[in-house]
């Protein structure tokens, strides 16, 4: 209800399914977007499902995403990149997802797998921009930049609008005060955590 898809969905006329953990959050996404008068009469789907490398693809294939798409939109608050790793049922043509803004952008870095992860220590979740970066490249997508903060990171698919949207850089995406305020204050306390590199 408070996210980018939902922008899309009541702003824009988007279509598409929503996927969450918690059950609570699944009855109230429904009844919300049954209620509101942009959606009421062909809400987006919901699916409660805890969602992990392992089922990723099964879930996508059960509700019938598949194949080409215009969005993926990924928060998992700790597993992101694991997840987009093992994303191989769809081709979307843009990501959207989080990264961690609290680790500069020369460290490639994530939490190590764990299909069960929930987050205990504050800023110990996730991975960086770069280890986000260098995954999106693999898959074949281009960083184009983040919002204002640092950690929605926007990649389109390589041969998609690249005269429109270059690449940016790293570096360039955590710029913003908030950004750099996160790596002095935030980094120290989780630094020592076992974060594993990504080459």
């Amino acid at each position: 209800m408070q996210c980018n898809t939902a922008n899309l969905i009541v702003n824009h006329g988007w279509q598409g399914f929503l996927f969450d953990g918690d059950a609570k959050n699944v009855s109230r996404g429904n009844l919300y977007y049954k209620k509101h008068k942009d959606t009421w009469r062909w809400p987006p789907r919901f699916k409660h499902a805890w969602i992990t490398a392992e089922n990723v693809n099964d879930i996508l294939c059960e509700a019938g995403a598949t194949g080409e798409v215009d969005l993926l939109s990924l928060d998992v608050d700790g597993m992101d990149y694991w997840i987009w790793q093992a994303i191989e049922s769809i081709q979307p043509r843009v990501v959207v997802c989080e990264a961690h803004n609290v680790i500069g952008p020369e460290k490639s870095l994530t939490v190590p797998y764990d299909p069960h992860f929930k987050i205990e220590t504050p800023d110990y979740h996730g991975a960086s921009l770069a280890a986000m970066t260098k995954l999106a490249r693999r898959k074949g997508y281009r960083l184009v930049g983040t919002h204002r903060y640092g950690f929605n990171a926007f990649f389109i698919r390589n041969g998609l609008a690249e005269n429109l949207l270059p690449a940016a850089s790293v570096a360039d995406c955590l710029q913003h005060p908030c950004a750099q305020h996160a790596r002095a204050h935030n980094w120290p306390k989780v630094r020592h955590l076992p974060w594993q590199e990504i080459e």
